[in-house]
C-alpha cells in the first residue's frame, strides 16, 4: 500500500506541474480552512516551483479502516515534491482519525484552487518578484 500511495502522489503531482505550463498567469498562493464535524485543518500552499511539505497532523490511531495513517504524509510528500508547490497542511484540532485526513484533503484542494485561479495582473507570467528589485 505504501508504494501505491506514494506513487498515486506521485502521478497526480507530475500531472498538477505540467498542466500548469509554469505557473504562467496564475495567482500562486491559496489558503484553506476545512472544518469537519469536530475538526479544523489549515492548509497554505505556494506554487513556486520550490516543494516542501509542512506536516503537523496527528491522528488519534494508527488506521483509517485498513490504511495506515502514516501513509497519508507520504501522499502529501509525493503531491508536493511533483507538483512544484509548497504545502503546509496542519490540523489544528480534531479526534475522528477520518475526519482528520479527509479535512486534510480537502483542505489542499482548496487552497489549490485559489491559487491556481488566473490572475489578470501577472499579464500570463508566472507570478514572482525575482529580478525585479
Amino acid at each position: 500500500m505504501h508504494h501505491t500511495v506514494e506513487d498515486t502522489g506521485i502521478a497526480i503531482g507530475r500531472a498538477f506541474h505540467d498542466a500548469l505550463d509554469g505557473f504562467k498567469g496564475i495567482r500562486r498562493f491559496g489558503v484553506a480552512y476545512i472544518p469537519m464535524d469536530e475538526t479544523l485543518t489549515r492548509c497554505a500552499v505556494d506554487l513556486s516551483n520550490r516543494p516542501y511539505l509542512i506536516w503537523r497532523v496527528d491522528f488519534t490511531r494508527p488506521k483509517v479502516g485498513e490504511m495506515d495513517t502514516e501513509l497519508f504524509k507520504e501522499f502529501h510528500q509525493a503531491f508536493a515534491m511533483n507538483s512544484g508547490a509548497c504545502v503546509h497542511i496542519e490540523t489544528l484540532y480534531g479526534d475522528n482519525t477520518h475526519h482528520i485526513a479527509e479535512s486534510g484533503f480537502k483542505a489542499l484542494a482548496r487552497a489549490l484552487r485559489t491559487a491556481v485561479e488566473l490572475d489578470p495582473k501577472t499579464g500570463g507570467a508566472a507570478p514572482s518578484t525575482k529580478g525585479v528589485l
